[in-house]
């Protein structure tokens, strides 16, 4: 009877001490209206769920069907660069993106790793490869983290990145630090509603977003999440990260709408009582294109890791029903494959 309440606690503590060590190191800043000097908030008082809920949906998990399928090639390598008010999107995988236009390529989120967790043995796998090959990438001059998840940000790329290309980052308050201490240096940090001038013709604007923070135990929402807005003479573009629904869509579209293209999540909606703070359903999805005025709309974060009980079909299934129900053509909101560039 020692012996085994010596184990269970030698095995408590080793778990306390890895999430302690995963941990991210806490925002130290002003205090907002939605910072408390501690912990960053929702706009409207959203929160994810806690420890009962996981548990709750853990026990009564039914996972919809991920089948293995033919795994598709790499695409071509993209265009060195777009120039002028041209506007080529290529999807990778999940949240990773490359945006170019005015001469700038930009990444958002990226992820080439196997696996979108803090152990090589465990954790969401990948399902599906990147629609390019690493090496194929043109040279990335900026890079946009929208929050601190394994799946988001993901260190094994960045350091890549950072070797590679030696990108601007930009990231939402307290990401810089984590990403010092990890040796890549030079990240710029926004507050919601900050604009970053990068050149004459692009600004970015860091703008709310619905959901939370933590790479370890101890640091839920110690660092904010955000989405972007891309300010261009031709017609903004915004990558909305990931997201649950609330009014916030509204007020970015009065502000920044209408979107000449929105990217935005359908994925990781499933059970909808749990992930609906923080995770959009795809009719949600179709109710943010329809509130930030975009003109097209690209999905994302779905069909690369299994994060939640939807199956692999269920999000563009569920997509196109929502468009119908709208009565808003498929066009207006594209499904990508990986790999392949879309001119908007």
């Amino acid at each position: 009877m020692i012996w085994s309440l010596a184990v269970f606690l030698l095995i408590v503590a080793g778990v306390v001490a890895t999430g302690y060590v995963l941990s991210a190191p806490r925002y130290r800043g002003g205090r907002s209206d939605h910072f408390d000097g501690r912990r960053f908030r929702n706009a409207g008082g959203a929160r994810a769920r806690g420890l009962g809920g996981v548990f709750r949906w853990m026990l009564g998990r039914r996972r919809g069907a991920w089948p293995a399928g033919e795994a598709p090639s790499p695409g071509p390598p993209p265009p060195e660069r777009v120039m002028g008010g041209d506007l080529r999107i290529t999807f990778i995988n999940h949240t990773t993106f490359l945006i170019q236009t005015e001469g700038l390529n930009i990444l958002t989120d990226p992820v080439w790793s196997g696996r979108v967790s803090p152990f090589s043995f465990a954790g969401p796998k990948r399902r599906r490869p990147p629609g390019l090959r690493f090496r194929d990438l043109p040279p990335i001059d900026m890079v946009l983290l929208s929050h601190n998840h394994y799946d988001h940000l993901d260190l094994s790329t960045l350091r890549r990145l950072a070797y590679a290309h030696r990108p601007r980052i930009a990231t939402p308050l307290g990401v810089r630090q984590f990403l010092e201490e990890k040796g890549i240096s030079g990240a710029t940090e926004m507050d919601w509603g900050k604009v970053l001038p990068v050149h004459e013709r692009l600004r970015i604007a860091c703008v709310p977003a619905q959901h939370f923070s933590g790479r370890g135990l101890f640091d839920r929402d110690a660092t904010l999440w955000c989405g972007y807005v891309l300010v261009l003479p031709g017609g903004n573009v915004y990558f909305a990260g990931d997201t649950g629904y609330g009014p916030i869509f509204a007020s970015i579209g009065g502000q920044y709408g209408p979107m000449r293209l929105a990217i935005l999540p359908i994925g990781a909606y499933k059970p909808e009582w749990f992930m609906a703070p923080i995770h959009v359903s795809p009719a949600q999805a179709v109710q943010i294109h329809l509130d930030v005025r975009a003109a097209q709309s690209i999905a994302g974060h779905f069909g690369t890791f299994q994060l939640a009980d939807d199956g692999k079909t269920a999000p563009p299934d569920d997509l196109h029903r929502a468009l119908r129900e709208k009565n808003l053509p498929e066009s207006a909101f594209i499904v990508p494959e990986e790999g392949k560039g879309i001119d908007i």
